[in-house]
């Protein structure tokens, strides 16, 4: 039977790329697209794919919002984010998301078909580029936090800066 990849970006070139990249493999399937969150979410639950090829910038719910939600389709699938965002802050943000692969689109020519083996095997995959300093690191983890506490409250109206809108610290 064949791998089921969905395949979710915002920009349709890069879905190109990666197709082109994953009929490498006859042996696994492009069950689907989808251009934003909410649209991988329904796809997710519709398609029930084995592994999501998953943007992490996006409009509407970006990959980290996805991945955190993916649990609740109740589709028992890997999810692998391709992302131009290269640090070990966002690796460490979209691993504590629940993604079990991580790839930088700059290097999906050459990561992506052994990521997703990986995950389909059951392990990891979080590649970073190792040249990247400890301080570009810093700089680049704040502006991921930074933004990523700016969506919440966007998208949240029960949330305000310093608050919580988890239901276990409201009660």
């Amino acid at each position: 039977m064949a791998v089921r990849i969905l395949i979710v970006d915002d920009h349709d070139i890069v879905r190109q790329g990666v197709r082109t990249i994953l009929r490498s493999r006859v042996d696994w399937e492009i069950c689907g697209e989808a251009e934003n969150g909410i649209e991988a979410l329904v796809k997710i639950a519709v398609l029930k794919p084995d592994v999501v090829v998953l943007d992490l910038s996006m409009p509407q719910k970006d990959g980290l919002a996805v991945a955190t939600e993916l649990p609740r389709t109740g589709v028992n699938c890997k999810t692998l984010v391709l992302t131009m965002h290269n640090s070990v802050g966002t690796a460490a943000a979209i691993r504590k998301a629940g993604a079990q692969g991580y790839v930088v689109k700059s290097h999906a020519a050459q990561h992506l078909i052994p990521a997703i083996d990986t995950v389909l095997g059951g392990g990891v995959f979080f590649n970073v580029d190792p040249g990247w300093t400890r301080d570009e690191e810093r700089r680049a983890e704040a502006r991921t936090n930074e933004r990523m506490s700016e969506k919440r409250v966007a998208h949240d109206p029960l949330e305000t800066p310093g608050s919580s809108s988890r239901a276990a610290d409201r009660s």
